[in-house]
């Protein structure tokens, strides 16, 4: 689904990719460096992950070592008793603060997070924007690590933390 989006200034073209031969090809992630790759869904010339539309949110901003996310959680993301649902908050920061992690990878570099743990402050209302930050905390040889807060775009409240850690790996 394309999205009108203004990034940094200019109109661009975001979309969520409906298909498997919209997703990049494992040759085309590993031409490039993290960042160049993540400039590329920011920029619309990549598409955006499934999992972004599914759980509407989207890519906000890319610079080395930072990612930001913002989101909308809806009803249909709450649990039988009516609260956004606690996977939306982990997969909001998890998707984030790897996205960090890939930002700093070099051309030939790939990633898949380890482990990561979140930290619910309180209850997000259906409905509320949010904004994910995240910040690089840690990048080595074979390891990155960073952590990561939501925030309502609105209300400036914390409403969860996060950390990750994610092995690096040739992409060969």
């Amino acid at each position: 689904m394309a999205e009108k989006a203004e990034r940094s200034g200019t109109m661009t073209e975001y979309f969520v990719a409906q298909s498997p031969d919209q997703i990049a090809s494992r040759e085309d992630l590993v031409s490039q460096s993290g960042y160049d790759f993540m400039r590329g869904i920011l920029e619309g010339r990549l598409s955006a992950p499934p999992i972004s539309g599914v759980l509407n949110y989207r890519l906000h901003s890319v610079e080395e070592g930072r990612v930001i996310f913002r989101g909308t959680p809806e009803f249909c993301h709450t649990n039988p008793v009516g609260a956004v649902h606690g996977g939306w908050y982990g997969t909001l920061l998890d998707s984030c603060m790897a996205c960090t992690v890939m930002t700093m990878l070099p051309a030939g570099q790939v990633y898949t997070t380890l482990e990561f743990r979140i930290n619910i402050t309180r209850a997000l209302p259906p409905g509320m924007e949010i904004e994910a930050e995240d910040v690089i905390q840690h990048i080595g040889r074979s390891t990155g690590v960073a952590r990561g807060e939501l925030r309502g775009v609105e209300d400036g409240r914390l409403y969860a933390t996060g950390s990750t850690t994610c092995l690096i790996m040739d992409g060969g």
